[in-house]
């Protein structure tokens, strides 16, 4: 277990863009009625597994680096700090432009961030944020930079088009079960901006969201339960297939993230242990519900948005914050956790005062 613990390091501001394309579950299941008449599957049981009635597509073609670009904007320009105090930027999403070089470069570009920033990519499934996060946050503490930021952009577009035609091409159950968590998948791009508690005050606001601690636990056991890209199987029509085995994740999951937060209560040395609010990675209905049932949290103390985005991977928990805190269920003074629980398996929950 890793346990991370800072004095000098506030969550600024969040940045992000919604994908423009609105796709709702009864739209990909319209497309998917041969396969669920051969597999005598009911209509709406898309939305009745996940909870989910919509997701969002970028337009085709759309790169990752220009969403991020559009988040990232969003935020500098809300915090009113110059870019050149911005020593760090990290790219942390799933999707990228390309290979090599690293996305962070494109976005570094396209928000004009000084020759001397440190630019690189982070991946690490649906957590890349989180980590990118607690790396700049570590160099804060450290007093190498002022401040740095995380963005990321997930685009699901080409991802579950591919999956509904190879589920009409391979009418099973077994195709069904292995794909329904694909079908979650939406669009976004969002942007963390952290500092130093002096720069957050000397910019006018009132010092932030100061992160105080995090632990991070693996199962690095169960790496095989969630996979996209070649051990997945052949690529179909020149796109990385995925494939999901949604029981065994959020059964290992839960237990995973249980170990998690019984060492985040300590790590956070809250009064009574608990977190106020939470954010959570956005899965889906029986994720959520499970997990707050398994740590004793009130569904009540959560904000959620995977209804109308759907899963967007690393953008979900960092996207529900920022919409979470603009209407108001994050209020001044909170403890607020953000849990997240990613693929391979890992899991990181971060303690925040509102």
């Amino acid at each position: 277990m890793s346990i991370f613990r800072y004095n000098n390091v506030h969550i600024h501001t969040f940045g992000y863009e919604l994908a423009p394309n609105v796709v709702s579950s009864e739209d990909i299941e319209d497309r998917l009625d041969p396969l669920y008449k051969k597999i005598r599957v009911q209509k709406g049981q898309l939305e009745s597994f996940t909870g989910i009635y919509e997701r969002r597509f970028w337009d085709p073609g759309f790169k990752v680096s220009k969403g991020a670009v559009m988040a990232g904007k969003k935020a500098i320009e809300k915090s009113m700090i110059p870019e050149n105090d911005i020593g760090m930027l990290i790219f942390a999403g799933v999707c990228r432009d390309n290979l090599e070089p690293a996305t962070a470069c494109a976005v570094a570009d396209g928000l004009g961030l000084s020759g001397d920033t440190l630019v690189y990519d982070v991946s690490n499934a649906c957590l890349g944020v989180l980590n990118g996060m607690i790396q700049v946050a570590d160099a804060i503490e450290l007093g190498r930079i002022k401040a740095g930021i995380v963005v990321s952009c997930e685009a699901s577009r080409e991802i579950v088009e591919s999956t509904i035609e190879r589920m009409l091409e391979n009418p099973t159950m077994d195709m069904f079960k292995d794909s329904v968590a694909t079908l979650t998948g939406g669009s976004g791009a969002v942007a963390v901006l952290l500092t130093n508690k002096t720069l957050a005050e000397a910019s006018g606001e009132s010092g932030g969201h100061r992160l105080t601690a995090g632990v991070v636990k693996n199962a690095s056991s169960f790496h095989k339960l969630c996979l996209w890209g070649p051990d997945a199987g052949p690529a179909y029509n020149g796109v990385q297939i995925m494939k999901t085995d949604s029981v065994g994740v959020l059964q290992n999951g839960v237990a995973l993230g249980m170990e998690t937060y019984n060492a985040f209560k300590k790590a956070t040395d809250w009064a009574n242990g608990q977190p106020d609010k939470v954010i959570c990675h956005q899965v889906g209905s029986a994720h959520q519900k499970t997990i707050l049932s398994s740590i004793n949290i009130s569904e009540g103390n959560d904000f959620t948005t995977y209804q109308y985005l759907g899963n967007i991977g690393t953008v979900s928990l960092p996207i529900t914050a920022a919409i979470a805190g603009e209407r108001e269920f994050l209020k001044s003074g909170d403890r607020v956790g953000f849990f997240g629980i990613g693929s391979g398996l890992n899991c990181m929950m971060l303690g925040i005062e509102w």
